[in-house]
């Protein structure tokens, strides 16, 4: 049985631990919270589990690293510290990390070439996307590597070419996202009808074909390139930006339509969760086992 340790019992961490426990490997997770083993205890009922406040023990003779701890520099470069001095030449390190770029990470550490982002959409365990953003020093092995363990996890793990800020999911929610709030705030749409406006047209839409495939159906037989010339070249307005001075109108609109706190929070996520594990097998996901599979 392969062995994963899993840096940070947040709400990303615990869904990789999930994920991985269910998968059969032998799941260690690490965080200083104090209420560790009453957080592992009441979220991860039922997958057995190792607890260690100290990531070098954790981190010991493992097989693959999942950190999903504070999105801070300071932090992450402590930790990868640790993991590089505790952990073989060969165990990938990989970290969930939203925004940080990889060779920030693994700037002036001496396992730089073990060093990849492997970043989930939320939840982990349900959402299929894995970005795989290598840094200028990571090898070719760990990109591998890392590929081969997000699909046995029956993750759809997509290779970015090279880094960049915010990498390509963050890059395209954070445009779409600002256009959102404008919108909110300009007054054109309240919250709720924006959700259900999304989840009506562009939601479904990306969901069965993405934006690429769509705009190549959107041209008819002529492709993505009449739609282009044609209905996208009349499109010259200006979108806008958000006021950063006018974001607390917006945080209120989200907490009147949704409401705020722990039993709220759990509302959501379950409604979410439902949903999505609704549309998923329908999409394919996750995929049939190949013939590799079935041997093993």
């Amino acid at each position: 049985m392969e062995a994963v340790t899993v840096v940070g019992a947040g709400v990303i961490g615990l869904s990789w631990a999930r994920l991985f426990g269910e998968a059969g490997w032998e799941v260690r997770i690490s965080d200083p919270r104090p209420d560790l083993a009453d957080v592992v205890d009441r979220e991860l009922a039922g997958v057995p589990v190792t607890l260690a406040v100290d990531l070098a023990s954790a981190a010991d003779g493992t097989d693959f690293v999942q950190e999903s701890g504070p999105e801070r520099i300071e932090i992450k470069e402590q930790m990868f510290a640790t993991l590089a001095a505790h952990t073989r030449d060969d165990v990938v390190l990989a970290s969930s990390s939203s925004s940080l770029l990889p060779s920030d990470i693994a700037a002036g550490n001496p396992a730089d070439h073990r060093i990849v982002i492997g970043h989930p959409f939320n939840p982990p365990e349900l959402m299929p996307l894995v970005e795989v953003v290598p840094g200028p020093a990571t090898s070719a092995s760990t990109v591998d590597r890392a590929v081969e363990v997000y699909r046995k996890l029956d993750k759809l793990p997509i290779r970015l070419k090279k880094e960049i800020p915010g990498f390509v999911g963050n890059r395209l929610q954070k445009v779409f996202n600002e256009q959102a709030t404008y919108l909110v705030q300009q007054g054109v749409i309240d919250v709720t009808d924006l959700d259900d406006l999304v989840r009506a047209s562009l939601g479904l839409r990306w969901a069965t074909v993405g934006p690429f495939q769509s705009g190549a159906l959107g041209g008819g037989p002529a492709g993505f390139r009449h739609l282009t010339e044609h209905v996208a070249s009349q499109m010259t307005f200006e979108i806008g930006r958000p006021d950063p001075s006018r974001m607390g109108e917006v945080f209120e609109a989200v907490e009147e339509a949704y409401g705020l706190g722990q039993s709220a929070y759990e509302k959501l996520a379950a409604l979410r969760d439902g949903r999505t594990r609704a549309v998923l097998e329908p999409l394919g996901w996750p995929p049939p086992p190949s013939a590799d599979d079935q041997e093993t």
